[in-house]
């Protein structure tokens, strides 16, 4: 029987379009453990094209992969906590933006208003983080969602520390194994962890 079978997951995508081929094989993982998965992505997400990729092949790749339309809009993520339309958020990748959003109370995006609507219900928020100052700036709200109930991050570490001292990743091939934990309310240990080069 698969992990996941009957449990509705929220996977949200911030700007960190450098780590969407490592993001979207851990999607597809979730899917395969049998979640029914409800695609968010930030505007900048959404809308912003790249060295890394054309939005437009994100959206059509997601949209492919899990049969769903993105939620894109403030408007459209609000009622999946009260209306009970999904049971955990995975917000991967979060960047330094939306964590710092996220630890400060403003919701301004499909992302943070998907968080903030799982909150108020106390479900499960998963943050999987790829910021360059983890470790500089956002190092004190990464303490204060660590803090915060209900809310788990994917173990990480720092992904390169001679050329970008400050700057953390979490280890995405952990998604799975923290989404299951944080079902049962656990974070899965340890938190920091040395990456792999």
């Amino acid at each position: 029987m698969s992990s996941l079978k009957g449990v509705r997951v929220g996977f949200a995508l911030c700007g960190s379009y450098c780590t969407y081929d490592t993001v979207l094989p851990e999607l597809q993982k979730l899917i395969d453990e049998g979640a029914e998965i409800f695609p968010i992505m930030s505007n900048n997400a959404y809308t912003t094209d790249t060295r890394f990729g054309k939005a437009q092949e994100h959206i059509d790749k997601i949209e492919k992969m899990t049969g769903k339309k993105i939620i894109k809009s403030i408007v459209e993520a609000e009622p999946l906590g009260p209306k009970n339309i999904i049971d955990l958020l995975v917000i991967a990748p979060c960047t330094g933006n939306t964590v710092a959003k996220l630890a400060n109370a403003i919701t301004d995006t499909a992302v943070l208003m998907a968080a903030k609507s799982l909150l108020r219900n106390k479900k499960p928020v998963v943050i999987a983080l790829a910021t360059n100052d983890g470790l500089g700036m956002n190092m004190k709200n990464i303490g204060l969602l660590m803090n915060t109930k209900n809310i788990y991050f994917v173990p990480m570490g720092q992904d390169n520390y001679e050329k970008k001292p400050n700057s953390i990743m979490s280890d995405m091939t952990l998604i799975l194994k923290t989404v299951q934990k944080a079902l049962k309310g656990e974070q899965l240990q340890p938190v920091i962890i040395e990456l792999s080069k």
